[in-house]
């Protein structure tokens, strides 16, 4: 059986777009570089911002999300990621334009909370306000019966300035500033996770793929939920072990 070709359509941000690689890298079993799958990424971080145009109505990024899939979809891909979850707002409109599936992340989360955390009453969703306000989780996790706690409002404002700083080269470069820069993000993500938990989240939803970079399983004491690391093992099984798409 051949492999097929994974493309990721990146640049939302450029961080989570190297992370999600990595995680493909990281859990594809393989003893030398030829086990290791073909990934073709277009990193396009020319993409105007989803919240920006979902909160404000500022440029719509659906253009620029289409001319990368086509780039992808005439590079031979198979089936296409989006390391973003408010991009996913956008994936109906994605998908009309393109002749091969994009996995939505969406979908792959269900699946696990529906495999291995259906016993949870109640989960925690630290993401954008794109995320929030759609509603495009908390839908998804009603019907499985799963109630969805999400920030106070000052605590969101927390949350979207650690994404905000993450997607800033300043927490990347190694400097006292920097560091500190680090230190800011890590603390407000670990402090909404600990806030909703108080509230009685018997688990964590790293509804942002920026979050992940600094909020970690060993932090909280629930289960972080990953959507970014669940993505990666969708894509490996699909492209390394199924027939069909």
């Amino acid at each position: 059986m051949n492999e097929k070709k994974i493309g990721i359509l990146g640049g939302m941000g450029p961080e989570a777009t190297l992370v999600l690689f990595e995680e493909i890298l990281k859990n594809t079993p393989a003893q030398k570089d030829q086990d290791h799958l073909r990934v073709i990424i277009d990193c396009n971080p020319k993409i105007p911002d989803r919240t920006l145009n979902h909160e404000l109505k500022e440029e719509s990024p659906i253009s620029e999300m289409v001319k990368s899939a086509q780039i992808l979809e005439n590079a031979g891909v198979d089936f296409i990621l989006i390391p973003c979850v408010s991009a996913h707002v956008y994936l109906v409109q994605l998908q009309k334009e393109i002749g091969i599936p994009v996995i939505s992340i969406l979908d792959v989360l269900i699946e696990e909370i529906v495999l291995n955390f259906q016993h949870l009453e109640t989960i925690g969703l630290i993401a954008t306000d794109t995320t929030i306000k759609s509603q495009m989780l908390n839908e998804r996790l009603s019907e499985c019966g799963i109630n969805t706690l999400v920030p106070e409002q000052n605590e969101q404002k927390r949350v979207m300035k650690a994404i905000f700083g993450v997607k800033s080269s300043v927490s990347s470069n190694i400097s006292q500033n920097a560091s500190s820069t680090f230190e800011d993000n890590n603390r407000s993500f670990l402090d909404v996770a600990e806030s909703l938990i108080q509230r009685n989240a018997q688990g964590i939803i790293a509804g942002c793929t920026e979050i992940p970079i600094f909020l970690k399983a060993e932090a909280i004491s629930v289960p972080l939920i990953n959507p970014l690391e669940l993505l990666a093992k969708k894509a490996i099984k699909l492209a390394k072990f199924s027939k069909w798409l």
